[in-house]
Formats: structure tokens, C-alpha cells, sequence
């Protein structure tokens, strides 16, 4: 709104004062955002009537402005106006240029009728008032009709472009916390990760995934790391349980209703999200206890007779036994002694102890796998390259036939857009090959796991509990045993392993032939 300060009158007036106001005039103009970009502008409108003012001998005393949308009431320089009109119940005229600029909804009709004030259209060469014809009255009601039913197609061609978008995978909306909006070649917004908060986003999955962290020891993690809104503000507890909830961190996302594929790059593995759902689920639909204590295995074993969580509690100050919550009801599962539960542990660990000998021969395999495997990539990669020198020729060629006339445009365009499809092609491929960790690190895995499996019950609570939150898939105790699952690769080195010693009583590591291991 731009406001002009209008002549102070008492409250006493004689009758010339008020026919002289009679001629003063409220001038009201507005675009949207998406006329601006098109090149409508305010003072354009501004021109036209103050013009109209000057032939009509009308003296403007109030301008207001509006330049967003009127989808909604309640914008701010027409509710300012009306408040003027009320204000000064002298003036009683409005310009505007148009219908569809002063009001696209019956609310606004109703408002600026109730004023009783002369609207004079300008564009449309229509006053509307109080003395109007009904037939005008009628005639403008429709263009009120009109207008709403405008912005009502409006509304649901840009719902209808929104869920396009999503069903393409592009993200529908302001980039969440971790992501920002970008646009890409094409014209297209897309998200990519913040460079900043992206990372911590990750961090943030990594640590309550661990099971070692609860919301309000996070958000002081979290705050303690330095993350913060864009603003620089403390991210709450309730918008972080609110971030770990999010699909669109592991690659997916939700809109109205549905769930879609984003093509946006993840910051975190569908197993950690995954992971972090367990564990919320079971904090909220489990009710685990507050822990006081340093629990090996509370919320690594769930209740083999109802599903629940089993949970550690010290009896006698000093001795441990777990039993189940009982969230669902009473159960019938008796408490029982962590020792008795970690020597069971021990037993199915050392299951994927792999003997040394086996380990040097799986070392070996793994790194002659990897050579030849980066080798064909390689080899791969420098093709698509080739493929891409090739293709650049080509076009190259063409576009100087195009030059020296020939092949004409229509020809050209054709076989140009196929190269460059074919080019797009490789440039995604070469783009989207990831980079091979080192194999080394696979090996290492391996090796440190079946040695801390070895010593399990030689470890201290938090490495027990870390060890099998690495190679557990789920854990269950009914009547005094133990059934747990193994993640991959873990759970093929079990297989393997009895295999073996079914074949053969023992594998002591110096066996030459190991084709039952494998």
C-alpha cells in the first residue's frame, strides 16, 4: 500500500464540505505474481486511473496497491482500503480497472457492496453503485461468477501440475530441512542436498539409529555439532522426530496421500531409515523404560509369545535380568538372567567365526574379483567415452552439411535431437556409475566381526551391543531360547560355516580343499 495523508476534517461538516468530498476518490490496483512475470505491472494500472480521474474531475485521495494472488480474502491492502472507506464515510467512489482486479470471491462482492460506494471499472466502462440498474447489477454479478470461477480452474490446474511433478519424482514443494531448491537445465525446480545441513541430516539418521540416543539427547547432540535452522535457530525435538520420520531423506517422498519415487539425490540408506523406524516404533509403541543403566541387549530381543520388547531391569542392586514390557498384556514369558541370554548370544556368534585359512582364501577371492570387476568397469567406462567422441563427430559433421545447405533444417533437427539423446544417454550413465569402496574394507569387516564374536563375552556392554546391532536382523526369546537371524553377508558365512562342518567334523584352517566351505 502506498498511503497519501488525507485532508483532517471535524467532525462537524457543512453540506458544501461533503458534496465537495463527493468527487474524491479511492484508487485500488493489483496483480499477481504471475501477471507481474508476464509483464502486467501496477503503475501501469496507476496510469490509466489517475487518467480517468483528471476527465472525470475526481480527486484521488487514498491509493492502495496489492501485488500477490487473490485466491483468499483477507489481503492486506484491500482489507486497508475498506477500513479507509469506513473511516471516511464521505468518499464514495472506487477506481479500479477491472472486475477480476478488485475481488475474485462473493466475500469481497458482499464487502465493497455493503460500502455503498459508486465502483467505477474503467477497463469495462461500467460504474456500479447503489442507484444502479438491476440489469448492470446483474451484469456485474456474473462477472463476479466469472472470476471466481476462475481462480477456482486455476487452483486445480496447479493442484493437477503439482501431482504431476510427484508422479515424475520431483519434489512438489519448498526443499525440507537438508535440501535446497535448485533449478536444473531443463527449466525444472528440483532439490539437491544443502551442502551445509545435508551432511548433518545424515549424521543425525547415524546417530539415533544406533539405538544409543534418545529425541532429547539428540536435539543436545545435534545442537552441540552446530545444526541449526536456515535461520540460526535450535532445531526442537518434535521437528526432529519430525525429520526422522521424513521418506524423502532415503530417497522417497509423500504427497497428498500417496507416496512417490523422487529422483533427488538421498542422504541417508533405505536400512538406516529403516532402522531409525524400528527404533522409534519401539521407544513409543514398545514403551521401553527409561534406562539408568547400561543394558546390553534391552530392545535387540523382542518377546516370543507377544511381540513385545524385552527389557533389562536390576534386581538386588546388582544383578540383571530381563523381561517382557507387557505392553500388549501380562505375559507369560519369566524373567531372565542376562548371563544366560549372552551365553546364548555367544554360541550363535561364533556360528560366523570364519577359520583363518578360510579368511586368507576369502581375501584372495575378493581381491581378484575386485581387480578384474574395476577392470571391466574401466574398460566400460572408457567405451561410453569413445561412444561420446564418436556421436560428438557426427554432429559435428551434420551441422556443417547444415551450413553448406546439404540437408535441410527439418532433416537436421531430427538427427541432431537423436545424437544428443544418445549423448544424454552416456552422460547419465557415465554420471550415475558409483565409485567401488575399497575391497579391503570388506575383508576388514569381516575379520574384526568374527573376532569380536570370538570374545563376545569378554566385552564390555556397549561393544556387545554394537557388534550385534552390525550383524543382527532380529532376536527372539521364548522359553529359556534364543532364535536370532543374521543380516547379509553374515548370515551366507553361517551357512557356509555349517556346511562345512557337517561335511567334515572339524576345519582346523589347514585343509587345502575348501569347496564345502564354499
Amino acid at each position: 500500500m502506498t498511503p497519501s495523508t488525507p485532508g483532517g476534517e471535524g467532525n462537524r461538516r457543512n453540506p458544501q464540505a461533503v458534496e465537495k468530498d463527493a468527487r474524491k476518490a479511492v484508487l485500488y490496483a493489483r496483480v499477481s505474481s504471475k501477471e507481474q512475470e508476464q509483464g502486467y505491472s501496477i503503475p501501469a494500472q496507476q496510469e490509466l486511473l489517475r487518467s480517468y480521474a483528471a476527465q472525470a474531475q475526481i480527486r484521488i485521495a487514498e491509493e492502495f496497491v496489492e501485488a500477490e494472488t487473490a485466491k483468499t480474502t483477507g489481503r492486506p491492502a484491500f482489507a486497508a482500503m475498506v477500513s479507509y472507506f469506513k473511516l471516511h464515510p464521505a468518499y464514495r467512489i472506487l477506481l479500479v480497472e477491472k472486475t477480476d482486479r478488485l475481488y475474485r470471491n462473493f466475500k469481497d462482492y458482499l464487502t465493497i457492496d455493503e460500502l455503498g460506494v459508486d465502483v467505477h471499472l474503467v477497463k469495462e466502462n461500467v460504474i456500479i453503485g447503489q442507484d444502479s440498474r438491476s440489469a448492470e447489477k446483474f451484469m456485474h454479478g456474473i462477472k463476479v461468477l466469472m472470476a471466481k470461477n476462475y481462480i477456482d480452474n486455476l487452483r486445480e490446474e496447479v493442484a493437477k501440475g503439482l501431482h504431476t511433478k510427484a508422479a515424475q519424482g520431483l519434489y512438489p514443494s519448498f526443499a525440507p530441512l537438508g535440501y535446497l531448491n535448485i533449478g536444473s537445465p531443463d527449466g525444472k525446480r528440483v532439490i539437491v542436498p544443502d551442502p551445509e545441513l545435508g551432511p548433518m541430516i545424515a549424521r543425525l539418521f547415524n546417530w539415533f539409529a544406533s539405538g544409543e540416543y534418545s529425541l532429547k539427547s539428540l536435539a543436545r547432540k545435534a545442537f552441540d555439532e552446530g545444526f541449526r535452522f536456515r535461520s540460526g535457530h535450535k532445531v526442537p525435538t518434535s521437528t526432529l522426530h519430525r525429520i526422522l520420520r521424513k521418506r524423502i531423506y532415503m530417497g522417497e517422498f509423500d504427497y497428498a496421500g500417496k507416496n512417490y519415487q523422487g529422483i533427488h539425490e538421498p542422504l541417508v540408506t533405505r536400512e538406516t531409515w529403516e532402522r531409525v523406524q524400528e527404533v522409534l516404533d519401539g521407544r513409543h509403541a514398545k514403551k521401553h523404560r527409561k534406562m539408568t543403566h547400561d543394558f546390553a541387549f534391552s530392545g535387540l530381543v523382542d518377546c516370543g509369545h507377544c511381540g513385545c520388547s524385552m527389557v533389562g531391569e536390576i534386581k538386588k542392586g546388582k544383578y540383571i535380568y530381563y523381561h517382557c514390557t507387557g505392553y500388549h498384556g501380562k505375559c507369560a514369558e519369566p524373567y531372565t538372567r542376562e548371563q544366560k541370554l549372552a551365553q546364548q548370544f555367544a554360541a550363535r556368534l561364533r556360528e560366523i567365526v570364519i577359520p583363518s585359512a578360510v579368511l586368507n582364501w576369502l581375501q584372495e577371492e575378493l581381491v581378484a574379483s575386485d581387480v578384474s570387476e574395476r577392470a571391466a568397469r574401466e574398460q566400460a567406462r572408457r567405451r561410453d567415452h569413445a561412444e561420446l567422441d564418436r556421436l560428438q563427430s557426427r554432429l559435428d559433421v551434420l551441422y556443417d552439411d547444415r551450413l553448406d545447405g546439404r540437408i535441410d533444417a527439418g532433416t537436421y533437427d531430427r538427427k541432431a535431437g537423436e545424437i544428443r539423446r544418445q549423448q544424454d544417454h552416456l552422460r547419465r550413465r557415465l554420471g550415475e556409475a558409483p565409485e567401488l569402496p575399497p575391497i579391503s574394507q570388506a575383508v576388514d569387516l569381516i575379520a574384526i566381526t568374527a573376532k569380536a564374536a570370538d570374545l563376545f563375552l569378554e566385552r564390555g556392554a556397549a561393544e556387545q551391543r554394537k557388534l550385534l546391532r552390525l550383524v543382527l536382523d532380529g532376536a527372539t526369546w521364548q522359553g529359556g531360547e534364543l532364535r536370532m537371524s543374521f543380516r547379509e553377508p553374515f548370515s551366507q558365512l553361517r551357512l557356509s560355516n555349517l556346511e562345512s562342518r557337517t561335511k567334515d567334523s572339524h576345519l582346523t584352517g589347514e585343509e587345502a580343499d575348501f569347496e564345502n566351505w564354499r
